[in-house]
């Protein structure tokens, strides 16, 4: 056990725990985070996907002693009374049926939009090219998106 200083949505928190631990349990587990999901563990479907500093990565697969830069989940995106532009565009377009995948989604579409503000669907899809969406709200997924940077 090692007592670890972390910065997560924009917030310090203190986790006292194996620095081997999967930064996915950390999340759900010790700082009761819902929205990064365990999907396969294998980085094959992005359900897990965060921000760390401005690099996506795997939460399945990266250990909580590998980070060392602030974590960034859907929590630290928007709230409920101020939603993120693409959480809003996403509830206006109901780009989510199950909303397993739609975690990962976010997290990778904002890094998107902050490396470029005004992507084409081509670019979109580039993007999201790591996430498995079984419900198959693709389309839908890929218009808010672009919503968002519209309204952005």
């Amino acid at each position: 056990m090692k007592t670890l200083n972390l910065i997560v949505n924009r917030r310090e928190v203190s986790v006292a725990i194996d620095p081997k631990t999967p930064l996915l349990d950390v999340l759900r587990n010790e700082l009761d985070l819902a929205s990064p999901r365990f999907g396969c563990g294998e980085e094959q479907c992005g359900a897990c996907r965060v921000k760390v500093g401005s690099h996506l990565m795997y939460a399945c697969t990266t250990t909580v002693g590998e980070v060392q830069d602030a974590v960034t989940t859907v929590e630290g995106l928007g709230t409920l009374e101020t939603p993120h532009p693409l959480q809003q565009a996403f509830m206006d377009l109901n780009a989510g049926q199950c909303g397993y995948c739609l975690s990962g989604i976010l997290v990778t579409a904002s890094a998107l939009l902050n490396a470029n503000p005004a992507p084409s669907r081509s670019d979109v899809m580039a993007a999201l090219d790591a996430h498995l969406c079984r419900c198959g709200a693709h389309n839908r997924i890929i218009n808010a998106i672009l919503k968002a940077a519209e309204d952005s």
